[in-house]
This record gives C-alpha cells, sequence and structure tokens, in this order.
C-alpha cells in the first residue's frame, strides 16, 4: 500500500502521523511524507521568508520520517511549493498514492476560515481514499 501523508507545523498532522502509525501495519506501507510551502508573489522580499520556510520544512519532514521509520515504515520525503490543496491532490494522483493521510485542520487559524479547507478540497478531489484525522475534544 501507497501511502501519502501530508504534514504541515500543526497538532493534527502529529495527530494524523501518530493515526497512521497506530492503524497501518507497516510490512509493505510505503510511506511519502509531503510537506508543501504555500506559494507566495515572486518578490525579492519574500526570499528569506521562503527559505526559512524551507528549514523549517526539512526539520519538520526529518523528524517525521524518524518517527514513521522507527515504527518500521519505508519512507520517503518531498517538499513541495504551490497551493497545498492542489499540490496534494496532483502528487496524490502521479504517485499514485491508496490513500493519503492528513490533519482535519492546518496552521492557518483565521485564513484557513477565508481561503477553505485544505482537508476538504482533498477529500472532494483526491484519485483516492483519503483518511481525516481529528483530535478528540476533552
Amino acid at each position: 500500500m501507497k501511502v501519502l501523508l501530508a504534514i504541515d507545523d500543526s497538532k493534527f498532522s502529529e495527530a494524523a502521523t501518530q493515526a497512521l502509525i497506530a492503524q497501518a501495519k507497516p510490512t509493505g506501507t510505503e510511506v511519502r511524507v509531503l510537506h508543501v510551502i504555500e506559494s507566495f508573489v515572486s518578490l525579492k522580499d519574500w526570499k528569506p521568508v521562503i527559505e526559512q520556510l524551507r528549514k523549517k520544512g526539512k526539520v519538520l519532514l526529518a523528524q517525521t520520517a524518524q518517527a514513521l521509520r522507527t515504527a518500521g515504515f519505508q519512507v520517503a520525503t518531498t517538499m513541495e511549493e504551490g497551493n497545498p490543496k492542489s499540490v496534494i491532490v496532483d502528487f496524490a494522483a502521479q504517485w499514485p498514492a491508496d490513500l493519503v493521510v492528513m490533519g482535519s485542520h492546518g496552521d492557518k487559524g483565521f485564513d484557513r476560515f477565508l481561503l477553505g479547507s485544505v482537508s476538504e478540497s482533498v477529500v472532494r478531489h483526491a484519485p483516492c481514499s483519503v483518511q481525516v484525522v481529528r483530535i478528540p475534544k476533552r
């Protein structure tokens, strides 16, 4: 089985990683961890911001991959730039993934409300099944 784990730097992505570890059998499961850096206008002033996001993304990918490898999964990582909604769906189709796993909310806060939900868009447009992981209310 080929599982695409789409992550950002949110507690919901951490929950998605832990759900994958708890639910999937490592044997025969190939996991691709995908982190998408949202595109910005290509202005010189944004270059330092993009570089910081790339550095942060590399650390996030490495930490997530290590957790999955420790659990016995075969893991590869990918970082892309663009609109997360379309990048995740396109990557799932091109790889091709059997399942996309992602958190129910990202790290956007109010922006998420204004721009719409990435997870909702992926559920609607992905070429495969999608598991959206929520954090239970306590």
